[in-house]
């Protein structure tokens, strides 16, 4: 039996969280973006009181529960995705270089890794803060509405 060549997608996010004070109010924004530079969905969200690691953590699980939304589940395993962010800490910690040490982030670390299995790449870059300004946005604008 001849199976049909699955194709492979690619989607870059654009993650950020933050609060108002560490801990504060809190806010997650994303924007997910497929390979022709689309935007095909966003993610703003305000997180309660919470630390700015939190929220960043927060701001990609809820971008990679978007994404498996709008990914058909039988592709998931054919998905590239790139998570670019400001926050040196999570990429770090997700590429393996940091050891996560605080309880909470342990948890949050967890939950992205289990999201994070789902697809079939996911490569995480640091990027300046001029780089995410999309994210950084919605985030602030999360922050805002639960202000």
């Amino acid at each position: 039996m001849i199976r049909p060549i699955q194709k492979i997608a690619h989607y870059t996010i654009h993650a950020d969280g933050g609060s108002r004070g560490n801990p504060g109010p809190a806010g997650a924004g994303a924007i997910i973006r497929d390979q022709h530079g689309n935007a095909v969905g966003s993610v703003s969200s305000f997180l309660g009181i919470r630390t700015n690691n939190y929220a960043e953590y927060e701001a990609v699980i809820l971008a990679l529960e978007t994404l498996m939304e709008l990914v058909p589940s039988d592709a998931w395993q054919h998905t590239e995705v790139e998570i670019k962010m400001d926050s040196e800490l999570v990429v770090k910690q997700m590429r393996g270089e940091y050891k996560v040490k605080h309880p909470v982030l342990k948890l949050q670390h967890a939950r992205m890794q289990t999201a994070a299995e789902r697809f079939g790449t996911l490569a995480f870059t640091h990027v300046p803060r001029a780089q995410n300004s999309d994210a950084d946005a919605l985030a602030n604008e999360a922050m805002d509405r639960g202000a």
